[in-house]
């Protein structure tokens, strides 16, 4: 059937291409060298397991001040944004840098458009080692169902 039934349990995912399998590091810098070329500035952001979902924790609130809610928006940066960033391997340099100081934390490159000052784009680069949330596409529906 094309209809499949959602499961729940250790399937959990974050923003862009978190339904794929990881990315390799030729398809993380691939996406880099998109973000350069469109102008954009590459930045890197991690959090520690517990952190890094949506939960009282990591949630603010801005009540009366916005319109909505920021739910698990912030993230702790790495460094500064990689401005004059011009080459995927920078990226990929700092992604290393990162894991190792932070090896239990998930880690997510961002990319921000300064002239709309806006983020543009969000995704994992590297999930901890010990992660049990990721599940295989294989596995993402219930069986039978």
């Amino acid at each position: 059937s094309a209809m499949m039934v959602w499961q729940p349990v250790n399937n959990k995912q974050f923003e862009t291409f978190s339904y794929l399998p990881p990315l390799t590091s030729q398809q993380i810098a691939k996406q880099v060298d998109y973000i350069v070329a469109n102008g954009w500035v590459p930045c890197l952001e991690f959090a520690a397991e517990a952190d890094a979902y949506v939960g009282d924790a990591s949630t603010i609130r801005f009540k009366g001040t916005a319109s909505g809610f920021y739910d698990n928006r912030y993230w702790t940066m790495w460094k500064l944004p990689m401005f004059g960033c011009n080459d995927a391997s920078q990226v990929l340099t700092e992604t290393a840098r990162c894991t190792k100081a932070f090896p239990t934390s998930y880690v997510r490159l961002v990319a921000f458009d300064n002239k709309r000052q806006v983020q543009i784009i969000s995704f994992l680069v590297q999930r901890p080692k010990s992660a049990t949330d990721y599940c295989d596409v294989a596995k993402r529906s219930v069986a039978g169902a």
